[in-house]
């Protein structure tokens, strides 16, 4: 991800209107959502004649596209309303990139690894719901998330700070020296679900080593929160301690994967348990919000989206460790029925806007504000009991999708990355290309705050 100015549009009129939700009716929430995803794809015009498919106009970045199809992807599994089905293939399709791997020619000069990774957790999550799968003679959507997988695996890097994924993935970008939570994460997440999907405990050895090395240098504390990074510079031993919903979501959707995986694992509920009640800072009242930069209006364009994430993995935790729905089902209901209070701007009444503490459309208006506000509305329909809960599939629970293990290891881009064969017993060694890290001593936590690229 890149920084970007923030664009402020010009205020829109604002008529009052709004979109009531009314958190316990499964029919207020899906009409809400319908309403929210229009908006959203409005701004999206890579299927017009003549454009890019899978790319949004300026000033947003190719990850926040990815991010936008994944919760598409998701407002389809709830509410089944499959109007943008199509749009959504096109464009995951269109930037697979020839190795079949999410590192399209247009993008990789510039592409990290959290880019690539969230493209491959749609691809993903495609595979979980039983999207739709793309015709023979192209890249299925499982195969596509190993192909990331695997190709992170080949860039964890032990040479500074005992080992993780550096943010870029080459060296002439900026940011290459920082280690962040982010890039990690998605790997972590990809590793837990496929562990989970495919039954191969080698993914499975993967996220506990992310896991661990994130708390050995200090990303990941004692009490469970989640901070930003660390430059490999000085080995890691100071750490960026902003903290942002998306590094809270990411990490406990992938431990409630693992909790899933492991039947019940006491570690992994530990984690879970202790990063949900980290993630309190997220909250108002019970209602969502930026910490790090909502308050003080700072948000930039990436960060305008982190909330349509963190809502998505939070309903999805739900499901796969359960003794967590009665925390998290509250929360998702007051965000949501506060989303939808906020999204009053525009001269249909209905644009949303970012804040939604002040149940109130803020005046500002874009991809992220209308996905955060998608992501809350939809992800709120776990807490209804006549909405059927999504429950994400597995290879033996009815996943359709076709999966290729050694996908993505002939990129010429890359180093040699871990070659899997399964099933592989959770008591067999690590594949080849499985690197242990190095526990960095003397971990010093640093309060730097500063502008950071997210």
């Amino acid at each position: 991800m890149r920084t970007s100015t923030l664009l402020w549009p010009v205020l829109l009129a604002q008529t009052g209107t709004a979109i009531t939700v009314d958190p316990t009716s499964s029919d207020s929430l899906k009409s809400a959502a319908s309403t929210v995803a229009h908006g959203l794809m409005s701004f999206y015009n890579g299927n017009d004649t003549g454009e890019t498919p899978g790319l949004l106009p300026q000033p947003y970045f190719w990850w926040e596209a990815g991010g936008m199809f994944m919760t598409m992807i998701d407002y389809w599994s709830r509410t089944g309303d499959d109007t943008y089905n199509d749009v959504v293939t096109q464009a995951l399709l269109f930037q697979v990139g020839t190795n079949q791997d999410f590192m399209p020619v247009n993008q990789t000069k510039d592409e990290g690894n959290d880019d690539q990774g969230f493209w491959g957790m749609a691809a993903m999550l495609a595979a979980e719901t039983n999207f739709e799968n793309p015709p023979s003679d192209q890249p299925q959507w499982l195969a596509l998330a190993q192909a990331v997988f695997n190709e992170m695996a080949s860039r964890w890097d032990p040479s500074t700070c005992g080992g993780g994924l550096r943010w870029q993935i080459f060296t002439f970008n900026t940011g290459f020296t920082y280690k962040n939570s982010i890039a990690n994460g998605c790997f972590f997440n990809l590793g837990a679900r496929l562990a989970r999907y495919t039954g191969n405990a080698t993914y499975a050895q993967w996220a506990e080593t992310i896991w661990n090395w994130e708390s050995a240098i200090g990303l990941i504390d004692g009490s469970y929160n989640i901070y930003d990074g660390a430059s490999d510079t000085d080995n890691c031993t100071e750490i960026t301690r902003l903290q942002w919903t998306y590094n809270a979501g990411i990490y406990l959707h992938g431990a409630a994967n693992m909790f899933n995986y492991t039947k019940g694992d006491p570690t992994w509920q530990a984690r879970i348990a202790g990063v949900l009640k980290a993630a309190d800072i997220f909250f108002d009242n019970n209602i969502m919000q930026e910490q790090a930069c909502e308050t003080v209006g700072t948000c930039d364009t990436d960060q305008l989206s982190f909330k349509a994430y963190f809502s998505a993995w939070l309903a999805q935790t739900t499901v796969l460790a359960p003794f967590t729905f009665s925390t998290i089902a509250p929360l998702l209901a007051t965000s949501a029925t506060a989303a939808g209070a906020a999204c009053s701007g525009g001269s249909t009444g209905t644009t949303c806007g970012f804040k939604w503490t002040s149940s109130s459309y803020d005046g500002t208006t874009g991809v992220g504000q209308q996905m955060s506000a998608l992501g809350a509305i939809n992800s709120a329909l776990i807490q209804v009991p006549q909405a059927k809960a999504v429950v994400p599939v597995t290879n033996s629970t009815g996943g359709t999708s076709q999966g290729n293990a050694a996908a993505g290891v002939t990129a010429p881009d890359v180093g040699p990355a871990m070659a899997m064969s399964a099933p592989v017993e959770t008591k067999d060694k690590v594949a080849a290309g499985f690197l242990t890290f190095a526990v960095v001593s003397g971990v010093i936590g640093g309060s730097v705050f500063m502008a950071l690229e997210s």
